[in-house]
């Protein structure tokens, strides 16, 4: 579809997600009063240059064009919808919001298929992670940062490699994981079960050796998956936290005050590691790099958490660095000195930045 519909839009929001997978896109935006948008290696712009304004008639005929039945009562009742969308083309993960002006539909393009840890080129002692039988492993980073990618590449390792019962948890399911060596069930929160919490109180009745939570973010979940981790199964979940450190604070800050001892005392025991990471734009613009922290769990480290001196971690992953321990800093340093990314977005994600400034030698002026 390189022709830009100058006159028309295209009337079907397939269209408009066929355009968006042959051109490398990772979101796509149907938006009132505004051109169709794509985000293109993290950066948004128009799908085409001539495209016309979508108006609110425009993109309530998209949305009524492909939602159920049961999805436009949600939308009525609700307010917003999303969902897993799968067509001929792909699969999709779609949001449809009611807003002031009319309705917007988002769309993010999930891979045809689970790239394994190595096609992402993930560490190699990130496979160390796979080979628990029991314990947490976290995958944090901001929306759009790659984790669920990263964590279908583990869920996929462990499914090559072991034989066990894997139960997914999603909202909603992204990448369909064929059983390979590993007998694998994925359940979807609001369309097989209520709740991840339920979902997960259900998966420990289930016989399972690893459960991947698709999203910890409330005390119920976050209890259910330490004591799962605690109690013989391997739990690997995700959290929107930029670094280990905050990850650690986040994961303890939601218990009440009187149980966070007792909270620390098993985090400190069960967790097995922590992958923080982003997806830095390249700086010849064919792309994102990725950029990761990774802490493994060690005796210093363990101390650290019991004690609730999460700040001295940064130091902990600096000394680490033969086993396979690397802070974020390092991590975009190591991708600006190669030439992958610039000065400026090596600075502008760094936590670090006056050090980062020196590094670079960028000057905001």
């Amino acid at each position: 579809m390189e022709n830009s519909p100058t006159d028309s839009p295209p009337s079907h929001v397939d269209d408009y997600l066929a355009a968006g997978k042959q051109s490398g896109a990772s979101d796509i935006h149907l938006s009132v009063n505004s051109q169709p948008v794509w985000r293109r290696y993290g950066l948004l712009e128009p799908m085409w240059a001539q495209a016309p304004v979508l108006g609110p008639a425009d993109t309530e005929q998209l949305a009524m064009g492909f939602l159920q039945p049961a999805q436009i009562d949600q939308l009525s009742t609700r307010g917003d919808v999303d969902f897993a969308y799968a067509t001929g083309i792909g699969r999709f993960r779609a949001s449809v919001v009611r807003q002031r002006t009319g309705y917007d539909l988002v769309f993010r393009i999930i891979g045809d298929s689970v790239r394994s840890m190595d096609e992402l080129g993930l560490p190699e002692q990130l496979k160390l992670l796979t080979e628990f039988h029991n314990g947490l492993v976290l995958v944090t980073g901001s929306v759009g940062s790659g984790k669920s990618t990263t964590l279908a590449a583990l869920v996929d390792q462990i499914n090559r490699n072991r034989h066990d019962h894997i139960i997914t948890l999603e909202d909603p399911i992204e990448y369909i994981i064929p059983s390979q060596g590993c007998h694998v069930t994925q359940r979807e929160v609001h369309t097989h079960t209520k709740s991840f919490a339920n979902a997960l109180r259900g998966a420990l009745r289930e016989d399972p050796d690893v459960i991947m939570v698709g999203e910890m973010r409330d005390l119920e979940t976050i209890s259910l998956a330490i004591t799962a981790s605690e109690t013989g199964h391997l739990v690997l979940g995700t959290l929107h936290t930029s670094n280990a450190a905050r990850t650690l604070d986040r994961l303890l800050d939601v218990f009440p005050t009187d149980q966070r001892d007792q909270i620390r005392i098993m985090v400190s025991e069960s967790l097995r590691g922590i992958v923080s990471q982003q997806l830095v734009p390249k700086a010849d613009g064919t792309g994102r790099a990725l950029a990761m922290e990774i802490l493994m769990n060690t005796p210093a480290v363990g101390n650290v958490i019991r004690e609730a001196k999460t700040f001295m971690l940064p130091g902990i992953i600096q000394t680490g660095k033969k086993l396979g321990m690397k802070l974020m800093d390092d991590s975009l340093a190591e991708l600006f000195h190669s030439g992958v990314i610039t000065a400026e977005e090596a600075v502008y994600r760094a936590e670090q930045k006056a050090d980062m400034m020196k590094l670079t030698g960028y000057s905001e002026h």
